[in-house]
């Protein structure tokens, strides 16, 4: 069965339409471009929220960047005063060490100068007293009997009294 052209259905047709057009425009179609562009807002805002969350991840990252970059030259400024501090220890360090090294090196010579100016000093008091026994011993041998020492003596005498003239 084929359908036939009338107008009659035509016009019922369109007067459907328009019926259902009028009132789906009255009772719809505000409630659902409304719940539309309530939508599109809704989107809208979640992509502008999205945008403002990309620029703030993105201003962050700038300033963890930055934060990195301090917190290295920071790091490498504590380094080096570090290395600074220590090679001025050692430093430091050495000199006492040099110093305390020449103070004890001069104390040991003058010490060993002090042992010595003694040990010669010991010497000479050595040397006096052997030289005294020596003379004592010779002088008793030769001056064992009276003849001898008076010869001695005369001597003696004569000796002084050329000097005192």
């Amino acid at each position: 069965m084929l359908i036939e052209f009338s107008y009659g259905l035509i016009f019922w047709m369109t007067v459907s339409f328009l019926t259902v057009l009028f009132i789906l425009g009255k009772f719809a179609w505000k409630p659902i471009l409304g719940a539309l562009s309530e939508r599109e807002r809704t989107i809208e805002d979640a992509l502008s929220e999205a945008k403002k969350a990309r620029a703030e991840i993105a201003s962050m990252k700038a300033s963890n960047e930055e934060l990195m970059r301090a917190a290295r030259e920071e790091r490498e400024t504590l380094l080096k005063e570090a290395r600074d501090v220590r090679d001025r220890e050692i430093a430091d360090a050495k000199n006492k060490a040099k110093a305390e090294a020449d103070a004890l090196l001069a104390r040991a010579r003058a010490d060993i100068q002090n042992e010595k100016k003694a040990a010669m000093a010991e010497i000479k008091i050595l040397v006096g007293d052997l030289s005294v026994q020596i003379a004592e011993q010779v002088l008793r041998e030769k001056l064992g009997n009276d003849a001898a020492q008076r010869a001695l003596v005369d001597r003696l005498l004569k000796d002084a009294e050329a000097r005192m003239q």
